[in-house]
């Protein structure tokens, strides 16, 4: 297991995380040629789609042999609207190489990938590609990763010069040049650094050693007495600075001119943890009883796996499954520790790619693919049903953009419901619901590229061809203040009735980024109702979030308080409580000041400083606020926030008002309260007032 290193390659979009992964798998031997995205031929991006769109938008796996090593690698999409692709790998990676535009250094996606790597605390390597390129500027990028991530860059290697004159690659650790030759980059010459660089590569050396002897006091004591630190030193106390999230080497190549590969997966196997270096994976005994329990990557550990991906698949869905300990075999019957059912592992397969290599086998630490569950869902945790654990699920972000669809054969109607309960299965960022009022489809999803994508996988992949309606923003509810409401439900029928009454207080719940948005609190006293009706209470109080009371939006960031109740020796029930709870708390937002939420966008821009006026003017136009700006070179970098509501065609906008020469990015950042003149019109225009 030391010899194993599971890894995902991390970035932006376009900054060349695919065709460094497509590299990887030549220069291990699993590919026999360079596949290339322009072409559509790589071995990762096998989707129709990422072909003919040239970028990536399902994660996929790949296993590849290195210098005795096992490397488990994903290559993940860069594009927003397909973050949850990161987020669920990011959550069982043991490490992470990120990957940054040398020319553009930390741009917006960076930002949010790196912050999904030190949620789960996956420790990170740094590459930066695209050294040959026009306004490349190592310096520039490794200094954008100190200013706008916070990070502790420092840089194993540099670059021997820059754009068309970028040649090789300076190994600080070696103090050796290294030039990339014969065909394809194969052949590694190592020679003497050059004398212009000479001066450059001993001070950068020596800023080397001085930040990795500040985490070791071995090697401090050293540096201060002026003895050299050994190569074998340098390396084993960077490895131990990289696993504990203190440094974070920096490497550089051009991956599509095939210069610094391989000393980049040297670095993967040097400075990143295999399953054994991380701390055991942590859990709680059940969903009801939340005892802490600890399972070390030991295969004579309880078994215990996490799904984080479920593949949609003829005949039998595909799951993706991290063990973290024990050994998982084919024709194993496992707790899923969330639904509390059994599920079979049928089939087990190591995958590369799309193809599949059939295992009897996989120990902790591994990464495999399995068919033969039925329930599972993405986060559900796998276990041996003696010694149950359920691991801290994934937390996803909430879709921010819906569509209506409508088949375009009615008879496919019912298969259209299913269709779209299969992909909610596999993408925990999509949701559908029928509207009754309407008749129509709602669908939501990250952005209008996430819907594109998935309206096409309904005509091409299912059969089923859809009418697409203009796309729609999801708006949420809040409430402004506390308010109380009695709930009653009483219905005398003859025979047996139906009584509840509750009475329910709502107040405003201060947003916690990662906690639930949403909180329930049983404040009754000396039992003057059972505790199974509070908890139906609850249910019913869960059930009327979705609906809303404004315009039919979730409600978010509210507190539900049940201070008091009322039951009846005979007619009381769980339903006629789940009733009263709903009735309760539909008529306390009510009267709480309840307001509506709309997303806003983080919003990055990269104008030539000709056209920054026009581009400022007109994002404030759409409301935007702006942040931050930054210059470089001849560009201004725009940080702002913006509703999405504004942003639609913001693409087109932009292209006619900079001809051209602007590029941005964005994801979602909020939900902020709407100006109360938009909101009245929001309402109007869907007719929930005259």
């Amino acid at each position: 297991m030391a010899r194993v290193r599971n890894i995902g390659i991390v970035a932006h979009i376009d900054a060349g995380k695919t065709t460094t992964t497509e590299r990887i798998l030549f220069y291990t031997g699993r590919t026999h040629r360079i596949g290339e995205v322009d072409d559509g031929t790589t071995t990762t991006d096998f989707d129709e789609q990422e072909q003919e769109r040239g970028i990536t938008i399902f994660s996929a796996a790949v296993t590849c042999p290195w210098k005795d090593h096992q490397i488990n690698l994903i290559d993940t999409p860069g594009h927003v609207d397909f973050t949850a692709e990161v987020e669920r790998s990011l959550r069982v990676l043991d490490g992470a190489v990120i990957v940054f535009d040398a020319k553009e250094g930390v741009e917006a996606q960076s930002e949010t990938v790196w912050r999904q790597a030190r949620k789960y605390h996956v420790p990170c390597m740094c590459f930066v590609n695209k050294m040959d390129k026009i306004g490349a500027d190592f310096e520039m990028s490794v200094d954008s990763m100190v200013k706008r991530l916070g990070a502790h860059p420092v840089p194993v290697q540099l670059p021997i010069g820059a754009e068309s004159g970028f040649s090789g690659v300076v190994d600080l650790v070696k103090m050796k040049a290294l030039r990339f030759t014969g065909n394809q980059g194969t052949t590694i010459v190592e020679e003497e650094i050059p004398a212009a660089m000479q001066d450059v590569a001993k001070s950068q050396r020596h800023h080397l050693e001085e930040k990795v002897a500040e985490t070791d006091d071995a090697l401090m004591q050293k540096y201060l007495d002026e003895a050299p630190l050994t190569e074998k030193e340098l390396k084993a106390a960077l490895r131990r600075a990289t696993i504990a999230g203190q440094l974070h080497p920096v490497f550089c190549g051009s991956s599509l001119k095939n210069t610094g590969v391989q000393p980049l997966l040297d670095g993967v196997i040097d400075y990143l943890p295999s399953p054994l270096d991380r701390p055991p994976v942590e859990g709680v005994r059940s969903l009801t009883d939340d005892s802490k329990l600890h399972r070390r990557p030991r295969p004579d550990e309880p078994m215990a796996a996490m799904v984080f991906k479920i593949v949609a698949d003829k005949p039998l869905d595909l799951y993706y499954v991290r063990v973290y300990s024990g050994v998982l075999k084919s024709g194993m019957r496992v707790l899923n520790a969330n639904t509390n059912a059994k599920e079979n592992i049928s089939r087990m397969f190591r995958m590369f790619a799309k193809r599949r290599e059939q295992i009897d086998a996989a120990p902790a630490g591994e990464i495999v693919a399995c068919v033969g569950l039925r329930d599972a869902l993405t986060g559900h945790t796998l276990c041996d049903a003696r010694e149950p654990i359920v691991l801290e699920r994934i937390e996803f972000p909430t879709p921010v953009i819906s569509v209506s669809v409508e088949p375009k054969n009615t008879k496919d109607r019912d298969l259209l419901g299913e269709t779209l309960a299969k992909l909610e299965r596999q993408d925990p960022t999509f949701r559908h619901h029928f509207n009754p009022e309407t008749g129509q489809t709602i669908i939501s999803g990250m952005g209008e590229l996430h819907l594109e994508v998935l309206t096409y996988k309904l005509a091409h992949d299912f059969n089923v061809p859809v009418i697409v309606g203009r796309p729609l923003v999801a708006y949420r509810e809040a409430i402004t203040r506390a308010a109380e409401a009695e709930g009653r439900f009483i219905r005398q029928t003859g025979g047996r009735g139906q009584y509840a009454i509750v009475k329910l207080r709502v107040e405003p719940l201060p947003f916690v980024k990662g906690k639930e948005q949403f909180e329930f609190m049983d404040a009754t006293r000396g039992g003057i109702i059972r505790p199974e009706f509070a908890a139906a209470v609850e249910r019913g109080v869960r059930d009327a979030l979705p609906m809303g009371v404004l315009a039919g939006y979730e409600i978010l960031n509210v507190r539900a308080t049940l201070i008091d109740g009322q039951e009846h020796d005979v007619d009381s029930s769980e339903l006629a409580f789940e009733n009263a709870g709903r009735l309760a708390f539909e008529e306390a937002v009510k009267a709480a000041g309840p307001i509506m939420l709309e997303p806003v966008m983080k919003l990055q821009v990269t104008v030539p400083e000709e056209h920054f006026g026009v581009v400022s003017g007109d994002l404030s136009a759409r409301r935007g606020i702006i942040e931050d700006t930054e210059s470089r070179g001849p560009y201004r970098i725009l940080h702002a926030l913006v509703p999405l509501a504004e942003m639609f065609q913001y693409a087109t906008k932009l292209r006619t008002l900079t001809q051209g020469r602007a590029s941005y990015s964005m994801e979602p950042n909020s939900y902020e309260p709407m100006p109360p003149a938009l909101q009245q019109d929001l309402l109007r225009k869907h007719g929930y007032i005259d």
